[in-house]
C-alpha cells in the first residue's frame, strides 16, 4: 500500500524534488573530500603548517560526525522545505566566509558550516527519497542518487587539482556557491513539507552526549595516523567519546521520545546492514587512501599519475551505482551483496600479491573491480536496512547507520595507513627498498579480511527475501 505522501506527489513534483536532492547533494559533497588537493596551497596562502591546514579535511569530517545524530531529530521536528532550504542557506554562508576569509580560523567557520548543511541535506535527501518512492523504485532512485554521495567524493580531488592549476584554490568555492545558490532557488519553488512531523521535544543532555560521543570517537581515529593509538590526542578523545557513547546508548533507550532511537537496532536485517555497511566503509576508505601512497610513495610516480590510475575506478562507482538500485528492486539483496562483496575480496586480494614490478595498469584494474563492488553495495544496503524499520523511525535509521559508517570510514583511514608504516618500519632490514612494498600488501591484506568477513555475512547473515 503506497503511503500517503507518494500518492499526493505528482510524478512530475517528486523527479523536480529529486533533482533538487542530486544536484545539492553531489554540490554539498564535492567539498568533503576536494580540499585534499587543495591543501598545499592552503597552507601557503594562510601562512600555516600542514597539521594546521589538514583540519580544512578532518575539522571537516569531525563536523558531520557531530551533526549527524541531531538530524534524525531536525528532520521529524522540523517541515521539510523550510529544513531543507536551511541546509543550503548554512552551507551557503560557509562558502562565502572560506572565500573571503582574512585568516585560517574564519575559513574553519566556513567548513564546519559547510559540513553541518552537507549532514542535514543528506540525511533529509535520503529520508525523503525513501518516503516519497514506493517500494519498487526506492533502490532505484536511491541509487541514481548515490552518484552524489559516493562518486562525486572520489571523482572531487581529481577535479579540483585542474581547477585549482588553472583558476586557484579559491575557484572550488565559487563553483559550489554558483551551483547550491541555483539550488536553492529551484528547491524554494518545487520543494513541500512531504514528511511527517513528531512530537519530539529537544533534549539538551542527549544533544550533548552526541557530541562528545560521535564527536570524540570520529576525533581519536582521526589523530591515530599522525599521533599514534597510545596518545593524548587520539587516546584522550576516543576514550571520552566511547564512555559517553555508553551514557548515551543508556539514556535513549530509557527515554519515552528519544533523541536518537537506538532501539532500531533490535531489527535484524537493519543491524545486518548496518555492520554490513560499517565494514564496507572501513575497506573502501582504506583503500582510498592507500592508492594514492601505492602510486606516489611506493612506486614514484606523480600526483596526475595518480589521480589517473584511480579515476577510472571512480567512474566505475559512477557508472555502477543507478544500476545496483535497480537490481536491488528486481532481485533484492541477497544477491547483489554476495557478488559485490565476493567482488571486493578478488580484488584486495590481488594487491596483496602485486609486486613493484607490476605494471600501474594491474592496479587501475584492480581498483575498477573494488569501486564497482563498493559502488554496487552502498546504496543497496543503506536502501534495504531502513526498508526494515517502520516509516516513522527511517529519520533515526538513516542518521544511525551513517554516523556508524563514517566513524567506520575514519577507523579505515587511519589503521590501514598506521598498519603500512609499522610493517614498512620493522621489515626495512629485511625487504630493504621494498620494505614499503611490503607494507602496502599487508595494509591490503588486512583489507581483504575485511571483505571476506562482509562475504560471510551477505551468505549466511541475510535471508533469501525478495527485498
Amino acid at each position: 500500500m503506497k503511503d500517503k505522501h507518494t500518492v499526493r506527489l505528482t510524478d512530475r513534483k517528486r523527479s523536480l524534488i529529486f533533482i533538487c536532492l542530486v544536484v545539492s547533494g553531489i554540490a554539498s559533497s564535492t567539498l568533503s573530500t576536494a580540499m585534499t588537493t587543495a591543501l598545499p596551497n592552503v597552507v601557503e596562502y594562510f601562512g600555516i603548517s600542514t597539521s594546521v591546514g589538514q583540519w580544512i579535511t578532518s575539522g571537516y569530517s569531525l563536523a558531520m560526525g557531530m551533526v549527524m545524530p541531531l538530524t534524525a531529530f531536525l528532520i521529524t521536528r522540523f517541515p521539510t522545505k523550510r529544513l531543507y532550504l536551511t541546509g543550503i542557506g548554512g552551507f551557503i554562508i560557509g562558502l562565502l566566509l572560506s572565500i573571503f576569509a582574512g585568516n585560517f580560523a574564519v575559513m574553519m567557520v566556513g567548513r564546519i558550516l559547510q559540513a553541518c548543511g552537507n549532514g542535514i541535506l543528506m540525511a533529509a535527501a535520503q529520508v525523503v527519497i525513501l518516503t516519497v518512492y514506493p517500494v519498487e523504485k526506492k533502490g532505484t532512485m536511491m541509487g541514481t542518487y548515490g552518484l552524489a554521495t559516493t562518486a562525486a567524493p572520489i571523482i572531487a580531488p581529481t577535479i579540483a587539482g585542474l581547477m585549482i592549476d588553472t583558476f586557484g584554490w579559491k575557484s572550488i568555492f565559487w563553483l559550489v556557491l554558483v551551483i547550491m545558490c541555483l539550488s536553492f532557488v529551484l528547491s524554494g519553488f518545487v520543494f513541500e513539507d512531504v514528511l511527517e512531523l513528531q512530537d519530539k521535544k529537544f533534549d539538551v543532555l542527549s544533544f550533548l552526549e552526541s557530541i562528545f560521543a560521535f564527536g570524540g570517537i570520529t576525533l581519536g581515529i582521526g589523530n591515530i595516523s599522525e599521533f599514534g593509538l597510545v596518545s593524548v590526542q587520539a587516546g584522550l578523545p576516543l576514550l571520552i567519546g566511547a564512555v559517553v557513547c555508553v551514557f548515551f546508548v543508556l539514556r535513549q533507550c530509557g527515554l519515552e521520545k528519544p533523541f536518537l532511537d537506538v532501539k532500531i537496532l533490535r531489527n535484524r536485517n537493519y543491524a545486518v546492514s548496518v555492520v554490513a555497511s560499517m565494514i564496507l566503509y572501513l575497506v573502501m576508505m582504506g583503500s582510498s587512501v592507500m592508492m594514492p601512497l601505492y602510486v606516489q610513495s611506493v612506486m614514484g610516480y606523480s600526483a596526475v599519475v595518480s589521480g589517473l590510475v584511480t579515476l577510472p575506478g571512480s567512474l566505475a562507482t559512477a557508472v555502477i551505482s543507478p544500476f545496483a538500485g535497480r537490481l536491488y528492486d528486481k532481485m533484492g539483496i541477497k544477491r547483489i551483496f554476495v557478488a559485490g562483496s565476493a567482488a571486493l575480496v578478488v580484488s584486495n586480494i590481488g594487491m596483496f600479491f602485486l609486486s613493484m614490478s607490476a605494471p600501474l595498469w594491474v592496479a587501475a584494474v584492480l581498483n575498477v573491480i573494488r569501486n564497482i563492488a563498493i559502488g554496487s553495495l552502498m546504496m543497496p544496503l543503506l536502501t534495504w536496512g531502513t526498508s526494515n524499520v517502520e516509516e516513522k523511525k527511517v529519520a533515526d535509521a538513516s542518521s544511525l547507520l551513517t554516523s556508524f559508517r563514517t566513524i567506520a570510514g575514519s577507523i579505515g583511514s587511519a589503521v590501514f595507513v598506521g598498519i603500512m608504516n609499522a610493517v614498512s618500519a620493522s621489515s626495512a632490514a629485511a625487504y630493504g627498498d621494498q620494505a614499503q612494498m611490503h607494507g602496502m600488501n599487508v595494509a591490503f591484506l588486512g583489507m581483504s579480511a575485511g571483505a571476506v568477513l562482509l562475504m560471510l555475512i551477505s551468505i549466511f547473515a541475510v535471508r533469501k527475501a525478495k527485498r
